[in-house]
């Protein structure tokens, strides 16, 4: 699974189970910030990773990444997310606690942890 899929299924998976906006990303594998934005309502998603410059989004159980062509199917059970990505034919599981999502990914055999900018507060991570 591309890093940039795995940020993107992270911030989905923090506003699904968290309810809340996702105004930036911080990929602790990179130590990076991402400008990726999310926010889900009604069981739809839209999203934006102004890093590629595209949208990614839909209505549940699946999202598509418009960069890639690529479409992820989105499962939630209380606060884990899971599903198959099908542009790197790869699963992947996801858990959302505090405010970190902490993604395991299946073709890497290995897990990736993301913090998450609130979008009242753009200066601020929503855990310090």
């Amino acid at each position: 699974m591309q890093p940039h899929t795995r940020a993107i299924i992270a911030a989905t998976a923090f506003a699904v189970i968290a309810g809340k906006k996702v105004a930036g990303v911080y990929d602790h594998a990179t130590a990076r910030n991402l400008e990726i934005a999310a926010e889900a309502q009604g069981g739809k998603v839209q999203g934006f990773d102004g890093e590629r410059g595209v949208a990614f989004g839909g209505t549940l159980p699946e999202i598509h990444d418009a960069g890639d062509k690529a479409w992820i199917s989105f499962e939630t059970a209380g606060a884990q997310a899971k599903g198959y990505d099908r542009g790197s034919s790869s699963f992947y599981t996801a858990q959302v606690s505090d405010s970190v999502v902490q993604l395991y990914d299946h073709e890497h055999a290995a897990w990736f942890a993301y913090d998450f900018q609130d979008a009242a507060a753009p200066s601020s991570f929503l855990r310090s």
